[in-house]
């Protein structure tokens, strides 16, 4: 087959690009090696954010279309973007008040503020956020970002330019790629075997794998120009600490900040590390040192702090950063790049350098700003106010929608109705189907888990493995015990081979 475009990597950045390119009318096919968003797209801080320790680093041109990408996506997936308001302790030896102060001002004006409230200075003395704090930490500030599911924006994503016609080929790995007669060849070795398909256009979105795609180009195009440095980030996760239903920012005495962030209701999730990384990224994995690093920072600013025995989770991920020659991994810039070759007589090549999840839907547009010239057919931008798969929530947002929901299904537990509509929103009835209690979906695999929507989410989001459902698609494998898990992922892949031998 020939598609117009062939985009290789289903993280953020392909899927944001496979979405934005096929609601232009163009013919797309996005494949991935392994699962969407299996490696540092579901291995974040889980943020949609501003960035606003980079403005210390004067990347006043980042922070402003990441401020504005917040507004746009807390209205495009109001189900799985929520506003959360973050405190930062003053403490002894870190920035100074008159710095903090005028960082949050430009923090609060650089971007439109509509459903985000603005920044202010608190007496933890005073208000319910010093609580779990120590209790000589007596000053602080306040404002607000916003959390998201990072996995399943992607999965959105990927949906979204389903729905538009894309092709989405996961589990398939890009073997070869060559030009031929002003078109690419792709060589794909998936569950369908092997096949070979053509493009007029070829975007490199593989994240830490984006060198390892351009060694498979049969093409001088293939190599990239453009330094990369690889930055790991780990996180460890924690049952919730005592009080801490604000989010935090600790300052390092290194200059480095850690977020801890209400996580999942019951947790808190604490990172991120930033250091620098030479290894496969496919076994990346946080370290001894990184968990002292985390634990460390925290004993410093919680009164009551986590324990290495608390850990119930821990992940690390690689970012693929544009190299700026920094000499401190945390300074690096997270703002984009693309590098384009479309020599005469070739097919264009476009490969994606670093990014962020909050600025991803603005990559993808400037990537088909760039191959614009080169593929006439394409149509113009749509994704700002378009509402991801789920996102019509009517009114009231996410709340006026829960509330509905229960009204309608007054035979489920209105707990478990919330946590469905924070993962599929205006998508929960089709999830629910004509069900009128949990007795009528099928097994119970904890954690908040059924067989009914494990079966919706191999049949539309592309779960294949026990990995797939408990993480990534959902997080029910954190409120599991070992001896759930174990039962959960047995029962999913038979789930998943009863319904392939189905199709």
């Amino acid at each position: 087959m020939t598609y117009d475009l062939v985009v290789v990597g289903g993280g953020i950045n392909g899927a944001g690009i496979a979405a934005d390119a096929a609601g232009r009318g163009l013919s797309v096919l996005l494949a991935e090696m392994g699962d969407l968003a299996g490696a540092t797209s579901s291995h974040s801080s889980k943020l949609i954010h501003g960035g606003l320790r980079y403005l210390e680093y004067y990347e006043f041109r980042l922070v402003r279309e990441a401020l504005m990408e917040r507004e746009v996506l807390l209205s495009k997936a109001g189900h799985i973007v929520w506003p959360q308001r973050f405190v930062l302790p003053q403490a002894p030896g870190g920035r100074s008040g008159l710095l903090l102060r005028a960082g949050l001002f430009l923090y609060d004006h650089l971007g439109p503020r509509r459903r985000i409230p603005g920044s202010g200075a608190l007496d933890l003395n005073r208000d319910p956020a010093g609580l779990p704090l120590k209790q000589d930490l007596h000053r602080g500030f306040s404002y607000w970002d916003c959390r998201v599911d990072d996995a399943r924006l992607v999965v959105l994503n990927a949906r979204a330019a389903a729905e538009k016609g894309a092709v989405i080929a996961t589990r398939t790995r890009v073997t070869k790629i060559s030009a031929s007669n002003g078109v690419w060849r792709v060589s794909l070795a998936g569950p369908e075997g092997l096949r070979e398909v053509q493009a007029g256009a070829l975007v490199n979105a593989a994240g830490p794998w984006v060198q390892g795609v351009a060694d498979v180009v049969q093409t001088p195009a293939g190599q990239t120009r453009e330094p990369i440095r690889l930055v790991k980030g780990s996180h460890i996760v924690v049952p919730r600490v005592r009080g801490a239903e604000d989010a935090y920012l600790f300052q390092s005495p290194d200059g480095r900040v850690v977020f801890a962030i209400p996580y999942e209701d019951a947790f808190t999730l604490i990172g991120t590390t930033d250091i620098p990384y030479t290894g496969d990224p496919a076994k990346v994995e946080i370290s001894r040192e990184e968990e002292d690093y985390l634990l460390d920072l925290t004993r410093e600013f919680f009164a009551t702090p986590p324990q290495r025995s608390d850990i119930v989770w821990r992940y690390s991920g690689v970012r693929p950063l544009y190299d700026d020659a920094s000499t401190n991994a945390s300074s690096v810039t997270r703002d984009y790049r693309f590098e384009l070759t479309a020599e005469p007589g070739r097919p264009p090549l476009l490969t994606v350098l670093g990014g962020k999840l909050t600025t991803y839907r603005r990559l993808a547009e400037h990537a088909l700003e760039r191959l614009a010239p080169h593929i006439p057919k394409m149509g113009p931008a749509w994704t700002a106010k378009a509402k991801l798969p789920g996102g019509d929530l009517g009114a009231g947002g996410l709340d006026g929608f829960v509330e509905r929901l229960t009204a309608k299904r007054a035979g489920f537990p209105p707990a478990y109705l919330r946590q469905l509509a924070r993962r599929y929103g205006s998508l929960s009835d089709a999830v629910l189907g004509e069900a009128r209690s949990l007795a009528d979906l099928g097994a119970d695999l904890g954690g908040g888990l059924t067989e009914r929507e494990v079966r919706y989410l191999v049949a539309h989001e592309w779960a294949r493995t026990p990995e797939d459902v408990l993480w990534r698609r959902t997080k029910c494998g954190l409120h599991m015990t070992e001896k759930e898990r174990a039962g959960a992922a047995r029962a999913i892949e038979e789930i998943v081979g009863d319904m392939a031998a189905v199709a």
